[in-house]
């Protein structure tokens, strides 16, 4: 059956819900991008969507946020790109200058810090069911097992580098494509097919938009380096973020422990306790994880502010932090897309690619242990029987109840509110 595309303004509704409902770290906002955009609403093809999530994992920078900019290339070319990876991070953009405003000025709030503890635990659920249903869709033969398998020991267990596993993974495909096809997918399984049409694209077209696209990324470094000087917090932010964003591959998690390094230890814009409250910001707020450039950008301004207010310098230091970690990563997209499209139906890179969403499988699972571990087991020692009750109640109500997300996630808040109060 052959499905419509979505009106631009259809799509344009659901980025922004999805800039609200983005919860959870990548791992969560690929759950949720696969049950509204496959499952629900069919807008896109499950071999599709895994074909873009095995790019995305290929490039620098953050994952779920190049996904969404890619569905939306997709679904409506360029214009549906931005569309999608601007208003997947704009919520988070607002909210989190929100947050780092009052923090600074007046330091923690316990009633927002108690409803994103309730979030936490939607999250969790989420990120189980949607893990199960892309196993179960993703993993079909021994091989793909066996290959998800050793990506999750590698990355939990021996902590060997994301890049390794994943290219590990795109080589092992390619290599064993040729002699085991059977062992590395074959036709979509999909009940409906919408072929996408893509223009072919030569290097002219490809230079012409790498060079826009490079203006577009680095005016504001330029305009802000000849404004306050080269050594200024705001152009040493610019320019520190730019190199993060295309030389840390692996997505946040892959991401923070570079940056925390770095923007404590060596530039000291920011202490090792601001940084986790940082974290702790940008993991119960909607919008990726790696949201906390942001907060070490208004951080470092607010405390280095060369003579500005303090808002006014920690909302500039904000503006040229989240510029430069984002317009690279949609530019990748835009560039890239038309050729991995055109490539859809080489069975060589389609088995490199299958490869790869087997590992993405375990990729995911260690996301997915990585953040449970995180919010059931917390610094302070023991278990949070709240946490574990309710992300438990939300995957039951899920999972068999078919409850629907946004109910998960408004519940969630609720009771964590209430358990504070409690």
């Amino acid at each position: 059956m052959k499905l419509p595309a979505p009106s631009f303004r259809e799509a344009l509704l659901f980025w922004i819900k999805l800039g609200f409902i983005s919860f959870g770290g990548p791992a969560g906002q690929i759950a949720i991008m696969h049950r509204e955009l496959v499952d629900r609403r069919k807008w896109i093809e499950e071999s599709r969507f895994l074909h873009a999530l095995n790019f995305c994992m290929l490039l620098p920078g953050p994952e779920a946020t190049q996904l969404a900019a890619y569905c939306g290339w997709m679904l409506h070319g360029v214009r549906g790109a931005l569309a999608a990876g601007i208003l997947f991070i704009l919520p988070a953009i607002g909210i989190l200058w929100g947050l780092s405003w009052i923090y600074m000025a007046y330091g923690a709030v316990p009633a927002v810090a108690a409803i994103f503890h309730g979030l936490k635990a939607g999250v969790l659920a989420i990120v189980a069911v949607a893990l199960l249903k892309v196993g179960r869709r993703a993993l079909k033969t021994s091989l793909a097992w066996g290959l998800a398998a050793i990506s999750f020991v590698s990355l939990f267990f021996l902590h060997l580098p994301f890049p390794l596993i994943v290219f590990g993974a795109l080589l092992i495909g390619f290599v064993g494509g040729r002699w085991v096809p059977s062992q590395f997918g074959g036709a979509s399984s999909d009940a409906y097919v919408r072929r996408i049409t893509v223009e072919n694209v030569d290097w002219r077209s490809t230079l012409r938009t790498a060079v826009i696209g490079a203006m577009v990324w680095f005016t504001p470094i330029i305009v802000v380096g000849i404004w306050l000087g080269w050594d200024s917090t705001l152009a040493q932010l610019g320019w520190f973020f730019s190199k993060a964003a295309v030389v840390t591959f692996g997505g946040a998690y892959a991401v923070l422990p570079y940056v925390g390094q770095q923007a404590v230890e060596n530039y000291q814009w920011l202490d090792a306790g601001q940084m986790l409250d940082g974290l702790a910001f940008a993991e119960t707020t909607p919008g990726p994880l790696i949201m906390i450039v942001q907060f070490v950008g208004f951080v470092a301004a607010w405390q280095h502010n060369g003579g500005f207010s303090q808002l006014d310098s920690a909302t500039l230091g904000a503006m040229i932090t989240t510029w430069v970690t984002f317009v690279p990563t949609y530019l990748f997209i835009i560039l890239g897309a038309p050729y991995v499209e055109q490539a859809y139906n080489d069975v060589r890179l389609k088995a490199a690619l299958s490869a790869v969403t087997a590992a993405v499988v375990g990729v995911i699972l260690n996301l997915t242990v990585w953040f449970g571990v995180h919010v059931l087991f917390p610094d302070t020692g023991g278990v949070d029987g709240f946490i574990l009750f309710a992300s438990v109640t939300a995957f039951v109500a899920m999972q068999w109840g078919k409850l629907d997300m946004m109910v998960v996630i408004l519940s969630c808040g609720l009771l964590g509110l209430g358990w504070s109060l409690l």
